[in-house]
């Protein structure tokens, strides 16, 4: 189900007292909600937002009195994402000449005339051509100096703006609240798990990473993280693919958090979970900052080795190794963890971290098991074969023997799982060196438990019938 922009607003903004506010969505969007101060007269005015980003969706704005008590309508609404730049000006006085400033080392500046030819100015290209510029009857591809313009103008702008049309019946004096859906937002989960060596007992801290690429800095802003797969209609793409990444800061100014209270809270909102974080935080625009989310220590985990294929192909074979652990309160953790990142670091004998492996978990509600590939392991081999097949057309049925061998090079012992996929047809074991678990209708596993050093075969015969 699309969720309807409105909605997303209101939901945001009836969260949040202060300003600016922020919520970020998986998808790779934000609801951005700020007050301004605004005076209208009796009839017609113009009112003017200069703060809005480089990737406003138009059709998702809302303009209100935010306590509710001023009556205007908007007759007009516009939004500009065209501030001025030096390319920009350079376009509006292509075929005219101006003042360009000659920076000349050990000598004294000079003003040079010189005629755009063109300016290199493309909007809705990724990439910029280089300015034609005529001095002394001769063309050059670059700027003689610094362009020294005749005046700004009325119609430009310095910065991504929003303007409306508003019909009043009288005069009044209020904050606004503009809010409004924008792209150039993300964020993500990621999760730091260590364990010694010889131990199943691990620690989990998780962060999560926000990233503003939308073309405007938000200072002391209150910002909420939306975990869920909400449906929302594609929008015009408005921003450059060009990213400038930066770590920042800590968070902003504002309010303050005593030690040992959560920096991030969590609950569930509607069909999905939401993040908020417990200060003030500055995005800057193109910056990427994180902050701690949960962390937890002492939590019961176990290791799983498994060799997996289908019955049909022939392919080398390793043995997976799969780590797993229960997402609850019992198990020191029982928050609904966003989907994100798993790092799994070991601890040596020296105490060092060494990293072991790392893969994607989805979002993981509480009470819920936890299972994420780790890698291959090294001392664990398994080798598969098809010993023979056959194949009878007339019956529509075949048949085949397949071989597993596992090698135990570790000094320890160790249980691997062998786990069979067939197509989705009529199967059945015509034969088996070892009881088998059907796991599903397509699915069937042998569990082997090999001593240090040992080698073990798992054989079976299966028939096909489709």
């Amino acid at each position: 189900m699309r969720t309807p922009a409105l909605l997303l607003i209101a939901a945001a903004s009836a969260a949040y007292g202060a300003d600016p506010a922020i919520t970020i969505y998986n998808n790779n969007f934000a609801v951005v909600r700020e007050t301004f101060e605004v005076e209208l007269k009796a009839g017609d005015n113009n009112v003017t937002f200069s703060g809005a980003t480089a990737a406003v969706d138009p059709d998702s704005v809302i303009l209100r009195d935010a306590a509710g008590k001023a009556e205007f309508k908007i007759l007009e609404q516009s939004y500009r994402d065209d501030p001025v730049t030096e390319l920009l000006l350079l376009s509006m006085f292509e075929g005219k000449t101006i003042e360009f400033l000659h920076h000349e080392s050990q000598k004294p500046d000079r003003v040079v005339l010189g005629k755009v030819i063109r300016s290199g100015y493309a909007r809705d290209r990724d990439y910029q051509l280089d300015p034609i510029i005529e001095v002394d009857g001769k063309l050059q591809f670059s700027l003689p100096g610094e362009p020294r313009f005749p005046s700004l103008g009325e119609t430009n702008i310095l910065r991504p703006t929003l303007n409306w049309k508003l019909d009043s019946p009288q005069a009044a004096k209020f904050n606004a609240e503009v809010a409004y859906l924008s792209g150039g937002f993300k964020w993500e989960a990621s999760y730091n798990i260590i364990a010694s060596e010889k131990s199943d007992i691990i620690d989990l801290v998780g962060w999560v990473t926000m990233e503003n690429i939308s073309g405007t800095t938000f200072t002391d802003a209150r910002v909420k993280l939306m975990a869920g797969d909400i449906e929302k209609s594609p929008t015009r793409e408005r921003m450059s693919s060009r990213r400038n990444y930066g770590f920042g800061g800590g968070a902003g100014g504002g309010s303050s958090r005593r030690y040992g209270e959560p920096v991030v809270s969590e609950r569930s909102f509607d069909e999905f979970h939401l993040y908020s974080l417990a200060l003030p935080v500055t995005l800057r625009d193109k910056e990427v900052k994180q902050v701690e989310f949960t962390r937890a220590s002492g939590i019961k985990s176990s290791r799983l080795y498994i060799v997996e294929s289908q019955v049909n192909v022939v392919e080398p074979v390793k043995v997976q190794v799969w780590r797993e652990f229960r997402n609850s309160e019992a198990n020191k953790l029982g928050i609904a963890l966003p989907k994100g990142t798993v790092r799994f670091y070991a601890q040596d004998e020296d105490k060092q971290l060494e990293f072991v492996g790392d893969n994607k978990i989805e979002h993981t509600a509480k009470d819920e098991l936890i299972r994420v590939r780790a890698g291959n392991s090294f001392d664990l081999v398994g080798e598969r074969r098809i010993v023979e097949a056959s194949r009878d057309e007339a019956n529509r049925k075949a048949q085949m023997t397949v071989e597993v061998k596992l090698r135990n090079r570790k000094t320890e012992a160790a249980t691997v799982v062998v786990r069979e996929t067939t197509e989705p047809v009529d199967w059945k074991l015509l034969a088996q060196s070892q009881p088998h678990a059907r796991k599903d209708a397509r699915t069937f596993e042998f569990n082997v438990t090999l001593a240090p050093g040992e080698e073990k075969t798992v054989t079976y015969t299966i028939e096909l019938n489709w």
